[in-house]
Order: C-alpha cells, then structure tokens, then sequence
C-alpha cells in the first residue's frame, strides 16, 4: 500500500475503534465508520472489505499495539525469568483494564465473548508468535539456551495468561500487577524458562 492508502487505512480503523468504545459494533455500520474517518463508504469497502472484516482489522492491530508494547517492555528486564513474568503480568493487566474490551463485555457480551473464547485462534497465534520472539531474542541475548520447543512454552503461557484475562477471579488473589508478577516469578517462568520438570 502506498503511504496514502496506509494513512486512509488507519483513519478508517481509528474511526472504527472510537465507534466501538463509543456505542459498540453491533450498532456501528460501515457509513458510520465512512463519516467518522471522513471517507466514503466504498473506500472502506474497498481498504478492508466488509463490517465483519474491519471488525477483524481492528481487534488484530489493537493485539499488534499490545503485544509490541508488552514485549518491548519486557525485553528491557536483565534476565529470562523477569521477562516472562513482566510480559504475563502486563498484558493480563492491560487487558483487564482495556477500553474496548471492557466495553463491549457490557454492550455485547453475546458476540464478544466468543471471540475472546471459542473465536480466539487468531489472536492466540498472534500472542504466541510474540512470545517466541521474546524467548528467541533471550537466547540471542545469552540469557536462555537454544532451544526447539519454544513455541509450546510460549503456548503454555499465551494460553495462561489468555485464561486470567477472561476469568480473572479465582482461588489466587491477584488483583494487581504486582499479584502477578509474584506469580508468574514463582509458577510460569521456571516452566517457560526451562528450569521447572515440565519444560522438559
């Protein structure tokens, strides 16, 4: 896409997420979204195709912006354990609290709610291939050894922390950052590390 294109492309999916927040997706169109980003409909047909798929634009460039600003975060910590733990800790947080999210639980909860359950895959995978990418640039940094099953640790704790951001009461009091950090310095982090049996 050409520069032009792109910037069209994020007025309209900015449009888009204000749209959501404001009323939710149920009762936002595709002329709605066209106004707001002060382009036509067809141009937003044309960008990203129907409402359901500007929906999907959406949801995957708000997990992109997340999931770069959590890895980005914890790649700053000086050793493996803490950027996993920094990592779980701060997306389960963040999403806690997350506008949109929080938002259509209390709009739309029929629609929303599976796709952050049985609709999940795409931003499972999205989080998952994140989480590879910090564990690999931990052992470019010397601070895990190399190896092949990264990726099911990091399924591991995608789908942990994918766990406590729907259901986030339980048995455990977390109930703040800090909680989970505890708890992912004591539980998740030797597993993902590979210093837990269950590594392997």
């Amino acid at each position: 896409m050409t520069t032009s294109t792109t910037d069209s492309t994020e007025r309209i999916l900015d449009a888009a997420l204000a749209l959501f927040e404001d009323v939710g997706i149920r009762r936002t169109t595709l002329e709605d979204i066209a106004r707001r980003a002060g382009v036509d409909r067809v141009t937003v047909y044309r960008r990203l195709g129907s409402k359901s798929d500007v929906v999907e634009a959406v949801n995957a460039r708000e997990a992109r912006r997340i999931f770069a600003d959590v890895f980005g975060t914890a790649n700053k910590a000086s050793t493996a354990a803490d950027r996993v733990a920094v990592a779980f800790a701060t997306v389960v947080s963040r999403l806690w609290s997350h506008g949109l999210i929080n938002r259509l639980l209390r709009l739309e909860p029929e629609s929303s709610l599976p796709k952050m359950t049985t609709d999940a895959t795409g931003l499972i995978r999205i989080a998952v291939a994140g989480t590879v990418e910090m564990l690999e640039q931990a052992v470019r940094d010397n601070l895990l050894p190399p190896a092949d099953d990264y990726p099911a640790r990091a399924e591991v704790m995608v789908r942990l922390a994918h766990s406590f951001i729907v259901t986030p009461r339980g048995h455990l009091p977390l109930d703040d950052e800090a909680d989970l950090l505890d708890f992912a310095r004591a539980y998740l982090a030797p597993i993902v590390t590979g210093a837990h049996p269950l590594a392997g």
